[in-house]
């Protein structure tokens, strides 16, 4: 574990909760004219934009994008949570599920199979503002998403069946929300700041206010708000604008405008300080303090954007309490709703910790930033890369769809260029007068999230036999005749582009993908390791001291200094086992020259050494009894047999044990040419790509053998149980995890992949229909199957409340014996194929998904064009051949159950 994991524990949370949209920090200005019908170019990607008004009020925006033939719609309602009725926060999410259920003209289970065979991603979000539903799918299905979501504003279903089956799911959802601690915090920390207002409860919702909701009022906020005048119809990829807009005018002209009511303002009024504590189930303590920011819409929203960037930035004085060794991570997160919001300084303590000592160097931070101000020079370069930043979002189509839809939704802006203008505009003078101004500590809201131990996990005896369960008659489901026409052929797509692949002379491999949707290049790469097998017996965890290390400076430049150069390209980039790079094309080879630096030449300086050390070992410390932890060792637990290389356990001891001349010959034995990978992908051609590797990487040499890092075959695990406790949880996690002699060479893993889509790969899997939509048992399910290059494993995932866990499990399994008893349906293989099929295109949706795909074939061992040899695989299965693999290599007596929740049911 890394310090940097610290900070992930609550990005991915607040992104997610408070679903504000907050990722692309991108900036707002005072609202734009209304719509016209125009084409533009954007400023930054020259890439074309169209957009129209359609007479009933849609407005509508096209980004044409020719990544990859595929295409993402994102439509987005112009209300949220604010408007629930009193007493139902949650009526916007009720509705957003029942968006699912079914309408007129679509019945759900002709939804769940349309999104199944269009074998893309569909989903929603709620804000308090907005309501978003995205689908990404093959370009030339763009006319059945159209057709969905038409039919899905003119005449949802709505019926109190449907609701009160609904209901249960997303009161699993509330559970599992409220099982985080972070959540919790974030909750009463919204309650405080905007105490009076809408915001006061966010968008999830309360399960007492869903017992009491009805179809009824569902119904009356739908017919309120849900009409083409108060919404944006976002579309970006690979599209032709004039063909699209004649599709969009045919199925979505006809739906009638409504007269809207006027909608609630949000204006929060200073709240008085005071402090608040929360025990945590995570392996360090967390130190906070929150203040009220500007929100999406306000006209200093930039200013704040900037402002946060600057608290965040590495090279600011916040962070610089993590090398000083006061905290194990120190940063600040800016969550801007789109009427207000809030920003967190936040600071990482070791378990055991002084949080009131952490407290106070954070508030003293902030203090002297107050009074002082910030450098200039962290507000220019900040600038500079959030405009750079937003070229990137050509590089992913649904990233691309996101970011207009930010800028139109959220920020009533006319397009990201506003962003740019607002953002070229800030100063450093009016930074500084913003931080004076929000920094003020009786404003203030402190919080201290301290860990602590749930207790040991207890095992138990496995669980096996057959169970008495009949097999619940499935029937086809017939499309309506435009999504079957549509949907008919069962295509294999075309083969992928081949990428351009060479060996340089010191064995380091090079693929390069070109592609010139912006002017921008995109680098990853990975060094084929295993500390489980490399690192020497009794130094576990020089692992994590040499990564972390790579964070403070190279052998050229110091931490500071060579943090300041990356902003001045501008560059993001980070170095390590796994390795990455973005930057403007123009200044490819001057990132690379930083980013090899960084690789080649680290640092490793003892002082940082020396802090580093410690504070991995007290972070560890916490780790060891964490709920998550010792969940993730119970699993493994149950996979490997005892003595597995796989159950080396890292601790403060061993920690403490590794030395400076430990790091550097770790580093030395396992960084080497001949086991690398390098994928550069965007605004470059294959020479200019190997010319630029070859100066920066070419004359890093290996020495000696090559390393063994592919772990020992193992034995077929046994059923066993463990419960992990976990007192800050409401709800359950259970896995039922075994291992199978599976490796990722064998070609039966296509037939397997196959069978997995139809028994837990999406909405209109077997799983997902008997444990969720049928009895309400959980809000998530998922199997999946995980293999490497001498291992493999087979899962059943779900979070159920603790009295539901025992009948989620029966049914399960009924659902995985079926699999092995009879043969799945026609219908069934059908679906599984056309999504597969046609899901194969969006792994190249983005520069970083194509990076990732080829990356993870390096690491297995396989040949780049697997998805090609995948995808003859997949039209060629049959439903026997899936029922002999299930048969083959799943034994479902020999499942484990591993749960981790507040207390044990057996």
């Amino acid at each position: 574990m890394t310090l940097v994991d610290f900070s992930r524990m609550m990005r991915p949370f607040l992104c997610a909760a408070l679903m504000a949209g907050t990722t692309l920090g991108t900036a707002m200005v005072a609202p734009s004219p209304a719509f016209a019908d125009i084409v533009s170019v954007d400023m930054q990607t020259a890439a074309p934009v169209t957009r129209e008004t359609l007479s009933n009020g849609l407005r509508v925006v096209i980004v044409q994008d020719r990544l990859a033939p595929v295409v993402t719609t994102e439509l987005n309602y112009l209300v949220g949570s604010s408007e629930a009725p009193a007493g139902f926060p949650g009526t916007a999410h009720a509705l957003e599920h029942m968006m699912f259920r079914g309408s007129d003209g679509l019945d759900k289970d002709q939804l769940a199979v349309l999104g199944a065979r269009l074998g893309g991603s569909y989903n929603a979000d709620t804000t308090e503002d907005v309501t978003q539903y995205f689908y990404t799918a093959p370009a030339e299905d763009l006319g059945v998403l159209l057709r969905i979501e038409a039919l899905r504003m003119k005449g949802l279903t709505l019926s109190e069946a449907d609701w009160d089956k609904e209901r249960g799911a997303i009161e699993q959802e509330v559970s599992r929300d409220l099982s985080s601690p972070a959540y919790r915090y974030i909750s009463q920390l919204q309650s405080i700041l905007f105490k009076g207002t809408p915001y006061e409860h966010d968008a999830l919702g309360a399960r007492p206010s869903f017992d009491r909701t009805t179809a009824a009022l569902l119904r009356s906020f739908y017919e309120k708000w849900y009409a083409p005048n108060n919404a944006i119809l976002v579309i970006a990829g690979d599209v032709d604008p004039q063909t699209t807009f004649a599709q969009i005018r045919d199925i979505f002209g006809t739906i009638p405008s409504r007269p809207l009511p006027a909608r609630t303002p949000v204006k929060p009024a200073p709240a008085p300080a005071q402090t608040l504590s929360f025990p945590t189930d995570y392996s360090v303590g967390f130190a906070t303090i929150a203040f009220p920011m500007p929100g999406l819409s306000a006209e200093d929203f930039a200013t704040a954007d900037i402002l946060s960037d600057v608290l965040a930035s590495q090279r600011g004085a916040l962070f610089q309490l993590v090398p000083a060794g006061k905290a194990l991570y120190a940063g600040f997160e800016f969550a801007p709703k789109k009427q207000a919001g809030f920003g967190i300084a936040l600071a990482a303590f070791p378990k055991g910790g002084d949080s009131k000592k952490v407290l106070a160097d954070v508030s003293s931070v902030l203090a002297s930033i107050r009074e002082k101000g910030v450098p200039a020079e962290l507000v220019e370069d900040a600038k500079t890369k959030e405009v750079a930043q937003l070229e990137f979002s050509a590089n992913s189509v649904s990233g691309l769809a996101e970011i207009w839809s930010q800028a139109l939704a959220f920020k009533n802006l006319s397009s990201p260029d506003d962003m740019i203008a607002a953002y070229r505009a800030v100063t450093p003078e009016a930074v500084n007068r913003l931080a004076a101004q929000l920094l003020d500590p009786s404003r203030a809201v402190t919080a201290v999230l301290t860990p602590e131990s749930s207790g040991k996990p207890v095992s138990g005896s496995g669980f096996g036999g057959a169970e008495s369960f009949t097999e619940v008659p499935e029937k086809p489901v017939k499309l309506p005749d435009w999504a079957e026409s549509a949907l008919a052929q069962l295509n294999v797509p075309p083969p992928a582009p081949k990428p351009d692949v060479d060996v340089l002379s010191n064995g380091l491999t090079l693929i390069v993908h070109p592609s010139h949707v912006s002017h921008t290049v995109e680098v990853a790469g990975f060094v084929r390791h295993n500390a489980d097998l490399q690192e020497p017996k009794g130094k576990e965890g020089v692992e994590d001291v040499t990564e972390e290390l790579f964070s403070y400076g190279t052998q050229d430049h110091d931490r500071l200094a060579f943090r300041k150069a990356l902003d001045e390209v501008p560059a993001w980039a980070s170095a390590g086992s796994g390795f990455s790079l973005r930057a403007p094309s123009a200044k490819f080879e001057l990132a690379m020259n930083l980013l090899a630096e960084n690789e080649l030449r680290p640092a490793f300086p003892q002082q940082d050494f020396t802090i580093v050390r410690q504070q991995i070992a007290q972070a560890q410390a916490g780790q060891l009894v964490a709920p998550g932890y010792l969940f993730g060792r119970a699993i493994e637990a149950a996979l490997s047999p005892k003595g597995d290389p796989t159950l080396r356990e890292t601790t403060p001891q061993s920690v403490m044990s590794v030395t400076l001349d430990d790091v550097k010959q770790y580093y030395a034995t396992v960084w080497r040419p001949d086991m690398t990978t390098i994928v550069v992908t965007g605004d470059v051609t294959p020479a200019q790509a190997r010319s630029v590797v070859e100066k920066t990487f070419g004359g890093w040499k290996a020495v000696g053998p090559k390393p063994v890092v592919d772990l020992p075959t193992r034995p077929d695990s046994k059923a066993s149980r463990a419960h992990v406790p976990d007192h800050s949880s409401l709800q359950d996690t259970v896995t039922l995890p075994e291992s199978i002699g599976l490796t990722a060479s064998n070609p039966d893993h296509f037939l397997l992949t196959v069978g997995n889509e139809v028994l837990g790969g999406g909405f209109s899997s077997r799983l997902y229909r008997d444990l969720r939509v049928k009895t309400g048992y959980v809000y998530n399910v998922s199997s999946s199957f995980d293999w490497s290059r001498t291992r493999g494993a087979y899962s059943i995932s779900f979070g159920a409340d603790p009295d539901k866990v025992g009948k989620a499990r029966e049914a399960a399994l009924r659902d995985l014996r079926a699999m092995q008893d009879t043969p799945i349906s026609e219908n069934e293989l059908l679906i599984a194929k056309s999504a597969l099929l046609r899901g194969l295109p969006l792994g190249r949706a983005s520069l970083g998904a194509i990076a990732g795909e080829y990356l993870h074939l390096m690491e297995l061992g396989l040949p780049l064009d697997t998805p090609d040899i995948a995808a003859k695989a997949y039209h060629d299965a049959t439903a026997e051949g899936v029922r002999n693999a299930f048969r083959k290599w799943v034994r479902t007596n020999d499942l484990a159950e591993i749960v981790k929740g507040p207390a044990p049911k057996w």
